[in-house]
């Protein structure tokens, strides 16, 4: 009876994770247990503070970029949903009418949150509109950053990685580059840390899976790249909106313990 109460006042995952924490327990070893990211309903108000859906959230992503208007793969400014395209060099591959325009870029894949659930494997992406889980995810505020709308194309659920000290450009100054043979995104630089935290935050929080050598590459990037300014800016703003940020920005030794 008390197996049947407990596994109905707790979502899967923390039911796996206290399960796990009891074991270890027993064991001698102390692990804290951590709410499962489906546990509170997503807020519908733009002034409501909680998680939201993808689309409920882009209406209030831009009040977290105020005075931030930097387009995040390429730093070009941007006024509204309009690129400056001249302000950071960038040049258009291909598609000019979506380069024009803002878009909002998950850092982790919508098809690396989703793929694995059985609501994605039936209907892709539209037909997880409905599952808690996925809604949550998606719409998280530390995983969105405002993209030009052709590199958020581009990208698309590609990987991250680095092949090249000065990869040969293919939108103009930009220093992200896109290699559509290897399917994966060369970032530039400056963001590859903010990049680290961030899917260590949405691995972490939901579970997801990271192979050893996406694991190995973030820990190096997030060691090379300390915490700026920008990051701690928009994690106190995120946290004022949702009403959590992302430790691995405000927490030091986050980090450490992740890459250990």
């Amino acid at each position: 009876m008390w197996r049947r109460v407990f596994a109905a006042s707790m979502s899967v995952s923390f039911f796996r994770a206290a399960a796990a924490a009891l074991l270890l327990a027993v064991a001698g070893t102390a692990v804290p247990v951590t709410a499962a990211p489906t546990d509170s309903p997503l807020v519908t108000r733009k002034a409501d503070v909680g998680h939201r859906d993808f689309r409920r959230a882009k209406q209030v992503l831009p009040a977290i970029y105020t005075g931030m208007e930097e387009d995040f793969y390429c730093g070009c400014k941007y006024e509204g949903k309009d690129m400056d395209l001249k302000s950071c060099g960038y040049q258009v591959r291909k598609q000019a009418t979506r380069a024009s325009r803002l878009e909002w870029e998950h850092v982790v894949s919508a098809w690396a949150i989703g793929h694995q659930r059985q609501c994605w494997q039936e209907g892709g992406r539209k037909a997880c509109d409905r599952d808690p889980f996925f809604q949550r995810a998606e719409g998280d505020l530390v995983n969105l950053v405002p993209s030009i709308g052709e590199v958020n194309g581009d990208r698309g659920n590609l990987s991250f990685n680095v092949w090249a000290q000065r990869p040969t450009t293919i939108y103009g100054e930009c220093q992200t580059v896109v290699d559509f043979k290897q399917r994966s995104v060369q970032p530039r630089p400056e963001v590859r840390g903010r990049i680290a935290r961030i899917y260590f935050y949405m691995h972490e929080t939901y579970d997801l899976r990271m192979s050893r050598q996406d694991r190995q590459l973030m820990c190096a990037w997030a060691r090379s790249t300390p915490v700026d300014e920008w990051e701690r800016r928009r994690d106190s703003r995120i946290k004022a909106r949702q009403g959590n940020g992302n430790h691995f920005v405000t927490d030091p030794a986050a980090t450490a313990r992740f890459c250990s």
